[in-house]
């Protein structure tokens, strides 16, 4: 990198180049560009919390109205007292299948992501093909037979039929296979094998951690999509024991449209994402900077 030393300066406290520092610096149209940006992306969800939180008529209102009203807590209450909706038991329906299925594609992805990267077993690239394979099939060509099974084990409208099909993906073994092979030298599971770790001792002690920013990664890609699923519990459940999606589409099944009650379900919904993310944000970003380096 070449700099340029003023009068009184070391090398150390030298400016970058005109060129060079050009490719750091933005520009006032690039912030123009971003705010536009984050305001077009934003503004869906303000409205979405704008019409939750005022009477039907402001659906078909002329200016419509940019401002929250006072009407949330009681649009929230006729949501949850609503009969046909049950609110309650898809939002926690929806928590607890959401939460075992990103634990546990977390757990065994990893595990099986390690055993690919960083093991020697017969028939390992055949394996990790096929799995591969299972990424290119659509999901929808799977329900038919996966639904038969559900009626051979009996698991019709019960929540382990929206959990156990879900509870490893192709996808989250192919990532944390990729991430492993390139976080974990293979000098440190030696050092790790040497020191009387078993296989297992290894993954928990040594590999797990360093997949930590991968696994936040996967983990909230999993909790989004389990929790947004629409199509699966909808061919599964009975409409008395939804998950949170068929909760607000049974909203909208009603005698007429009662929009800020849909908007008021549909803002309930996003709460649980938007926690999570604030929760885990700084790691999942960290983990996707880091992969970025290491790319």
């Amino acid at each position: 990198m070449t700099l340029l030393a003023g009068p009184g300066q070391s090398a150390k406290h030298a400016r970058p180049s005109g060129r060079l520092r050009g490719l750091w610096e933005a520009s006032p149209l690039t912030y123009v560009a971003l705010i536009v940006a984050v305001a077009l992306s934003l503004f869906p969800i303000y409205w979405m919390i704008v019409v939750a939180t005022r009477s039907n008529d402001v659906v078909s209102a002329v200016p419509p109205p940019l401002v929250p009203g006072g009407d949330g807590g009681e649009n929230v209450g006729r949501l949850f007292d609503n009969p046909d909706a049950y609110f309650a038991q898809g939002l926690l329906n929806s928590a607890i299948a959401s939460t075992v299925v990103t634990v546990s594609t977390v757990f065994f992805a990893s595990l099986a992501g390690f055993a690919f990267a960083k093991l020697r077993f017969k028939g390992k690239n055949a394996l990790l093909l096929i799995i591969i394979a299972t990424m290119m099939i659509p999901v929808q060509m799977g329900i038919i037979p996966l639904y038969m099974i559900m009626v051979e084990l009996g698991w019709q409208n019960r929540l382990q039929a929206v959990i156990v099909p879900f509870l490893v993906t192709g996808f989250g073994v192919f990532m944390m296979r990729q991430y492993a092979s390139q976080a974990i030298p293979d000098e440190l599971i030696e050092a790790a094998r040497v020191d009387g770790c078993s296989t297992f001792g290894i993954y928990w002690r040594v590999v797990l951690p360093a997949l930590r920013p991968a696994a936040g990664v996967l983990g909230l890609l999993t909790f989004m999509q389990t929790w947004n699923e629409f199509m699966w519990p909808l061919a599964v459940l009975a409409p008395d024991n939804p998950t949170v999606q068929l909760s607000i589409n049974n909203l909208a099944n009603a005698y007429f449209d009662d929009y800020t009650l849909m908007f008021a379900g549909t803002t309930v919904a996003v709460l649980p994402l938007l926690v999570v993310f604030i929760v885990f944000g700084r790691q999942i970003i960290g983990g996707i900077m880091e992969g970025a380096v290491k790319a």
